[in-house]
């Protein structure tokens, strides 16, 4: 089935590329670069080594999805479903998108993370699991950023899943220490989508990001301008809700 799925993709991709008369260009080796830490995930430690292994041994069901059966998942301690649910998707969410390399992507703040795990995506379970226990996940990703000075795609989805909007100093703060990951700008961006922050959904950025016109791939071009209005933004976003 997901060989079959594979082909069709390829298809549709070829004459969705055919049709909008996309030039494959290969990007810059910077550009190339910021690509591969875009879409670089956090690995957590907690009880890694017994986690990869249960992932290896699953099964993958008639539709694709490959999850742990339910009694095996229940014996987790929470920080080995943490892990577990970082590192593993379970349900099959067929992409149909190939796109051409995208230029000088170390220059754009996109309106939409990247996916965190191809054409994976969290199960209701594991989705239900990261909000059920928001409190210890926004801690367990505090710690690993600290620790680790990086915040990969899979914890920035899970910010965005969660709404964490509380998270929205240490973002901003983790931003300050990491500079090259304009990613985190695209969290607070979702953040304040998200929530229809007005202010925010009133702006140009908004429209140009998010509304009819837009698609999945549109940015802003990065520039100090930019970027100090999106924290600026975000911060009184964060406070407004403190009131």
């Amino acid at each position: 089935m997901r060989l079959t799925s594979f082909v069709i993709t390829l298809i549709l991709s070829s004459s969705l590329i055919a049709q909008e008369g996309a030039v494959w260009r290969a990007a810059s080796k910077e550009s190339e670069e910021y690509h591969e830490y875009r879409v670089k995930p956090t690995v957590p430690p907690h009880g890694l080594a017994k986690v990869k292994a249960l992932i290896k041994d699953i099964k993958v069901d008639e539709d694709d999805t490959e999850a742990l059966a339910r009694n095996v998942y229940e014996s987790l301690s929470l920080r080995e479903k943490f892990t577990y649910n970082m590192i593993h998707a379970e349900s099959y969410s067929q992409n149909c998108d190939a796109n051409p390399p995208i230029q000088e992507e170390h220059k754009k703040i996109f309106g939409y993370l990247p996916d965190a795990f191809g054409e994976y995506a969290w199960s209701d379970r594991q989705s239900g699991f990261l909000r059920a226990n928001r409190d210890s996940v926004i801690s367990l990703m505090k710690e690993s950023i600290t620790r680790s000075k990086r915040v990969g795609v899979n914890f920035k989805h899970a910010i965005i899943e969660i709404n964490a909007r509380e998270m929205i100093p240490f973002i901003i703060a983790a931003y300050a220490e990491i500079k090259k990951d304009l990613d985190l700008l695209t969290v607070l961006l979702l953040l304040m989508k998200e929530n229809e922050y007005d202010p925010f959904i009133a702006s140009a950025s908004y429209r140009k990001l998010y509304s009819d016109e837009s698609n999945y791939a549109a940015f802003l071009v990065f520039s100090k301008g930019n970027e100090e209005l999106i924290i600026k933004r975000a911060t009184d976003f964060y406070n407004a809700g403190k009131k």
